[in-house]
């Protein structure tokens, strides 16, 4: 039995390298890429491809001909600029994620690291698809599960640690900290349990001062992203990456 927290996107390497299948990792990026797939699926998206890169959701939407492309780079919904001549249809805000756009619709993603989270994790036995909105969904399915491996894995802002992302790996780690023996648990999971401990009873207050809040807060059209993604428990689904690299 192991509890483990991953914060940056320098672990996604050490990760993918790592034997995984007997792992459970429960991939986060409140803001926002996790938070708009949760929302996506939960409007009657059909499924949901995450991809690393631009060029790679180009290729996917050539075999996908009908799916929307979605993602951003710099927080802004990708241009043709950036994109060899094509618009993508929908951003990284889960605003846009409406029942009336997605129903019945396979999107294909690509964020800036929510995506490469997602597809780093791959090999694991099983991968959440995690955030504010179906927290409490993703908490139940893994008290029932009981894994003996559990990672949760953060997708960081930029390079660095997201604040934001280890607020909601340490909510998890709470809840599921009595599944775990104390030589079992990782100072990784201690330092965002203690946290989310500090911090989750003034969510809203306390997010105000990550770096990605700030950037959003920052940009009139996309402020609304902060609290939407900070809501709690709105979406009763589990949420999960499929071995063929599908989200649904």
């Amino acid at each position: 039995m192991r509890l483990k927290t991953t914060f940056t996107p320098a672990d996604f390497e050490a990760l993918a390298q790592t034997d995984l299948s007997e792992t459970t990792c429960v991939v986060f990026d409140i803001l926002r890429a996790t938070s708009s797939m949760v929302t996506a699926l939960a409007n009657g998206a059909e499924r949901i491809r995450p991809v690393a890169t631009i060029e790679e959701a180009l290729a996917a939407k050539a075999e996908y001909p009908e799916a929307l492309l979605c993602g951003e780079r710099h927080g802004q919904r990708i241009t043709a600029e950036q994109a060899k001549g094509t618009d993508f249809d929908l951003g990284n805000s889960p605003r846009e994620y409406t029942a009336e756009i997605v129903t019945g619709k396979t999107l294909i993603t690509t964020t800036t690291n929510g995506t490469r989270a997602l597809r780093t994790s791959l090999g694991a036995r099983e991968v959440l698809v995690s955030s504010f909105l179906n927290l409490q969904a993703t908490i139940d399915h893994l008290c029932e599960a009981s894994p003996k491996r559990l990672v949760l894995v953060c997708g960081g802002t930029f390079e660095e640690a997201a604040f934001e992302d280890a607020l909601a790996a340490g909510a998890i780690a709470d809840a599921v900290w009595n599944l775990f023996t104390d030589d079992s648990i990782e100072d990784s999971a201690q330092i965002a349990r203690a946290l989310w401990l500090a911090h989750g009873a003034s969510l809203n207050a306390s997010i105000q001062h990550a770096l990605n809040a700030r950037r959003l807060l920052a940009v009139p059209e996309l402020a609304a992203d902060v609290d939407f993604c900070l809501q709690r428990d709105t979406i009763g689904q589990v949420i999960r990456l499929d071995p063929q690299g599908w989200v649904a």
